[in-house]
């Protein structure tokens, strides 16, 4: 007799056994079982499934395997399936092995994985089909057109030009500038229709590059290996032409009928990316991130599921869709933390996709200017194919790095005037500036000009932010908020001052120093709504003389053909990092932020203001380059055997109590002690409190594994976490476990 083995969204590392609908115990007959309604592949369907003692609680699961029983056990506690949703497994077999190698190798409950790698439409169980897309094409009369009928129209003109080279669909016009009232114009003067293209469609291609490649890009070009399991690390410096190499290589993948799926660090960088690939791509391309409704998801999951989509463009869960003729995985900036998910399912997107890449054996490139330590490393040792480009792809310069040692001079609000009279004079020539600074709100603090008082959060170990706009007090942590005080609760004095700066400060004081310029914050909290960022970044590509105030989402990946200055208003908070990987991400940071200026054919300048201007990152980075900085770092990883020399587990545990907590740490490193080998290489360090120790009302400590093999890592947690879910305490806490950390609590 047959059972169904079914992954459920539950935080339990176990698979739960069901019968088939409408089933018993006593109905399990070989001559009953027949006529039970079990679809002929039931493995990856989705089934609506009773959980919990009582039957009151529904789940949706995914059948992940089935297996034989026997009818010795009349008295079974096994319950029946209520529904199956799909009648053809809506996940492929490939998916579902997938998951079960994150769910093994990051500890995790494999139904939560699946959970992860769906849309929330799909694992909340509704029946989605694939909607057939409309798409715009140019009618007869179009090419008849004379060169000056739509010359009062020249959006008309645009639009139509744009129509007759892509024949795009509805949706990917939203990535564009041309809106409905466009697109109605031009059909009421019949130059467009539109049509519904069956199975998808034309032929994808890849369009003539616009400019000629330089003797390294094409270098790097015929150096690809497409044809089987390749790991490339294309390392190029800004400018320098890693979005052609990543077309090239689309280019040869969807010719020979395959997909791509190209992965972005940010939400940000989305509309940006799709239009850079709608100009060069005759092709279906989809995008999959949160800021798409639920629907919009779906629809572009199923097209990528359906071998409708040639290219899907997402941010780290998109590593999970299916795409059947997956031939090429592409990883631009990987380096980036945005990769790694820090809460849940703790995976690392860039490391899975090496997995899903080796499993189907297809190439993989991993761009970045600036690429992780474990990167260069595997590179070194032969595992990866490194990739250079050093020249600029255009007849562009290379910008001018300056340090500027802030002792003794006079700063205001966070600018020296040399820097003040760089912006100036940049504007002067009808360019563009960005400061950047990574803290937003109007300053990191208030404070009692009287006794010292500090405005800190009553949920966390954090001071409160002050805003402006508006006007309050706000924890950057827990979002907890409160009105500015108008005087000392301590005190009462009057005299409260902010303490620091932050992008909203810089703002105000720039907007009072030039008053007749432009200024744009770009920042979390000005980018809130829906299509702000985009809108922001529309204004700024129009070229016209302005001063960026920006965070680090504003540095990542954004080419802003008119800017060619850069202020680096703090560079010294990254120099003070308790984390191991500190200076390894300031570089990173100051790297990328350079490279916004001088993007085009025009002179960049960057200034980084330091109170350390003799600090051994800038002249191992601006002096000798970023490789040789990554060198001189690995030596030191390699001394004192942190990653990617060493591997890495945290095991934290938060809770109301403090004390509860760091005794279930040291129950735990107990448990660890108990099954180590006798001669284990791993080490136990902790509890320890976390950095941050507490945050919304909670205590946070860790433990931290460390081992010289990932096996004995792995096998450690293996034998030990069973033992850890039975600890006793465990309800008056919250724990988690965090394979290859990113960062220390």
């Amino acid at each position: 007799m047959i059972i169904f083995e079914i992954a459920l969204p539950v935080p339990l590392r176990a698979l739960f056994d069901y019968l088939a609908p409408n089933s018993t115990p006593d109905l399990l007959t070989p001559e009953s079982h027949t006529t039970l309604a079990i679809p002929d592949q039931a493995i990856g369907c989705r089934v609506e499934v009773p959980f919990g003692k009582k039957n009151g609680r529904t789940l949706i699961g995914i059948i992940v395997g089935t297996k034989e029983i026997t009818l010795n056990e009349p008295n079974s506690k096994l319950k029946a399936i209520h529904r199956f949703i799909d009648e053809t497994p809506i996940i492929d077999a490939a998916t579902i092995e997938l998951c079960q190698w994150v769910a093994n190798y990051y500890h995790h409950s494999l139904g939560e994985t699946l959970t992860t790698a769906l849309p929330k439409k799909i694992r909340l169980g509704e029946v989605i089909e694939l909607q057939k897309e409309e798409y715009w094409l140019p009618t007869t009369e179009s090419f008849g057109l004379s060169d000056t009928a739509l010359k009062n129209a020249p959006k008309q003109k645009s639009a139509l030009d744009y129509i007759k080279k892509f024949q795009p669909s509805k949706e990917s016009l939203k990535n564009t500038d041309i809106n409905s009232a466009i697109l109605k114009a031009l059909e009421s003067k019949h130059l467009i229709k539109k049509t519904v293209r069956e199975n998808n469609k034309q032929k994808p291609e890849l369009l003539p590059e616009p400019f000629i490649l330089n003797d390294e890009q094409k270098h790097v070009i015929n150096n690809l290996v497409l044809e089987k399991f390749q790991v490339h690390l294309l390392q190029g410096n800004t400018g320098s032409g890693k979005t052609e190499i990543y077309f090239q290589a689309i280019g040869k993948i969807l010719a020979s009928g395959q997909q791509a799926l190209v992965l972005i660090p940010e939400i940000s960088l989305g509309p940006q990316t799709i239009s850079r690939f709608q100009e060069r791509f005759k092709a279906n391309i989809v995008a999959l991130h949160s800021s798409l409704n639920d629907t919009e998801r779906a629809q572009n999951w199923l097209s990528a599921k359906n071998t409708q989509a040639d290219i899907i463009i997402g941010t780290r869960s998109s590593i999970f869709t299916p795409a059947p003729n997956l031939g090429l995985i592409i990883i631009d900036e990987e380096h980036d933390l945005s990769f790694k998910q820090q809460d849940g399912l703790r995976y690392n997107a860039r490391d899975i996709a090496l997995v899903r890449a080796q499993k189907l054996n297809i190439p993989v490139i991993l761009g970045s200017a600036t690429p992780s330590f474990e990167s260069l490393l595997n590179a070194d040792k032969d595992r990866f194919k490194k990739l250079l480009l050093t020249q600029k792809a255009a007849t562009s310069f290379e910008p001018k790095i300056e340090l500027e040692d802030l002792k003794n001079q006079l700063i205001f609000e966070g600018l020296t005037e040399k820097s003040l009279a760089a912006i100036d004079h940049t504007l002067q020539k009808n360019q563009q500036a960005l400061v950047f600074l990574n803290r937003r709100g109007f300053a990191p603090a208030l404070m009692c000009h009287h006794c010292g008082w500090i405005s800190k959060c009553k949920h966390c170990d954090r001071n409160l932010t002050l805003h402006h706009y508006p006007k309050h007090l706000h924890c950057h942590h827990c979002d907890y908020q409160k009105p500015v005080y108008h005087q000392c609760p301590s005190c009462f004095s009057p005299e409260l001052i902010d303490v620091g700066i932050g992008t909203e400060k810089l703002e105000v004081f720039l907007k009072n120093r030039f008053p007749s310029v432009s200024i744009m914050r770009v920042d979390r909290d000005t980018t809130q709504t829906k299509n702000a960022f985009d809108d922001l970044i529309t204004k700024i590509n129009q070229g016209e003389p302005c001063i960026l105030v920006g965070t680090q989402m504003l540095v990542k990946g954004h080419h802003f053909p008119n800017m060619t200055l850069v202020v680096v208003a703090n560079a010294d908070s990254g120099l003070l990092s308790g984390d191991f990987r500190g200076l390894e991400k300031t570089a990173q940071i100051l790297v990328q932020v350079a490279g916004r200026a001088g993007r085009a054919q025009k002179q960049g300048h960057v200034l980084i203001q330091t109170h350390h201007p003799d600090h051994p990152l800038f002249h191992d980075l601006f002096s000798l380059g970023y490789d040789r900085f990554a060198q001189l770092q690995l030596q030191d990883r390699y001394l004192t055997e942190m990653p990617p020399y060493t591997h890495l587990a945290i095991l934290a545990a938060e809770s109301e109590n403090s004390y509860s907590a760091e005794q279930f740490l040291s129950n735990v490193r107990q448990v660890f002690q108990t099954n180590l080998p006798p001669s284990s290489t791993l080490q136990i360090l902790g509890p320890m409190p976390a950095t941050l120790e507490k945050i919304k009302n909670r205590f946070r400590h860790f433990i931290q594994l460390k081992a010289k093999s990932r096996a004995e890592l792995h096998h450690t947690l293996s034998a030990s976490l069973g033992q850890i879910e039975k600890l006793p305490g465990q309800h008056k806490l919250r724990w988690s476990l965090d394979i290859d950390p990113q960062e220390l609590p």
